[in-house]
């Protein structure tokens, strides 16, 4: 028997009055790893995460959690959903324990199984030792596993997070990261955020929305490769004059940024590098670093909307 997708969008359309926020948006979700929605500030992600959250009623389309049409029955779509906001909906004068029993009970736990479920996640989410402790008197990073803790404590299969790492500092993000990658093992994780970076370093696929539309739809490897590298950074000990690096066929621009190092502005070729390698050992610049650099997120964006709209023409 074929695995269904945990999560299937058709035609997912909302207007607010009378702009479109979303048009058309189809992605389907599968049972395990981590999906990336990934958009600017106003792109229309927050909509789309919305709705399929079971937070906003969609103009036009339908959303099927495990199966269940959201629309048509959204207390049994919702079991199956673990939602956390952008900013974590705790109440800071609760203690751990009091706060996630509390959301267990809500997400409709058994009441004989609520003890084991909120042990397992505090566990989970290494906050067991915190049982106690208001919520209030946590740190950033540990208010944010607590938020994570509600989104799984009654263990739907599809989780949601808006943006998990905002506003924590890196040891914080790497923590978080890793407790994303844990619950993805058996659990189907989207996660929404405008950080290129952030996706790259925890997702499996990856789905990119722009002016509401769906500009690109399919694996990290397939996005960075389309994301392909314009420019180098590189080092000399005994560095040439940047004359002799704009000669390098393919080169487009070099600006000299200090004492041996260079930016380089190129096109579209993958022997830029070696060529540039060949000519440091012919003529001496002792090359100590070379490093590509890929589009800024901001390029990548008018790249594929633009891609888009000429389709679309």
């Amino acid at each position: 028997m074929e695995n269904r997708p945990i999560v299937e969008v058709r035609h997912l359309s909302h207007r607010y009055s009378v702009d479109w926020a979303i048009r058309d948006i189809n992605l389907s979700i599968d049972s395990t790893g981590i999906m990336g929605l990934l958009g600017s500030n106003g792109a229309g992600k927050s909509t789309t995460m919305n709705i399929i959250c079971g937070v906003l009623n969609q103009t036009e389309g339908d959303v099927f959690i495990n199966g269940i049409n959201l629309r048509e029955n959204p207390v049994e779509a919702k079991k199956n959903i673990g939602f956390l906001p952008q900013k974590p909906p705790l109440y800071p004068d609760l203690t751990v324990d009091e706060y996630l029993v509390h959301c267990a009970v809500l997400r409709r736990v058994e009441a004989r199984k609520v003890r084991a479920a909120v042990d397992a996640v505090k566990q989970k989410c290494s906050i067991d030792h915190f049982s106690r402790r208001l919520i209030k008197n946590l740190s950033g990073g540990y208010q944010q596993r607590v938020g994570i803790a509600q989104a799984i404590v009654h263990n739907p299969p599809f989780v949601v997070l808006d943006e998990p790492t905002n506003g924590l500092d890196p040891n914080q993000v790497l923590e978080i990261r890793g407790l994303i990658k844990e619950i993805a093992a058996d659990h189907s994780v989207l996660l929404s955020t405008h950080n290129l970076a952030e996706v790259q370093a925890t997702c499996n696929n990856i789905r990119m929305i722009e002016h509401g539309r769906m500009v690109f739809s399919g694996s990290m490897q397939e996005f960075n490769n389309y994301a392909v590298p314009n420019s180098l950074k590189v080092v000399f000990a005994l560095p040439p004059a940047v004359e002799e690096l704009k000669a390098i066929p393919g080169v487009l621009n070099v600006e000299h940024i200090c004492d041996g190092l260079f930016k380089i502005r190129f096109e579209g070729d993958d022997t830029i590098t070696e060529r540039i390698i060949a000519l440091s050992i012919e003529k001496g610049w002792r090359l100590k670093e070379i490093s590509l650099e890929h589009h800024s997120l901001e390029t990548i964006f008018a790249q594929l909307s633009g891609k888009l709209r000429n389709n679309n023409q």
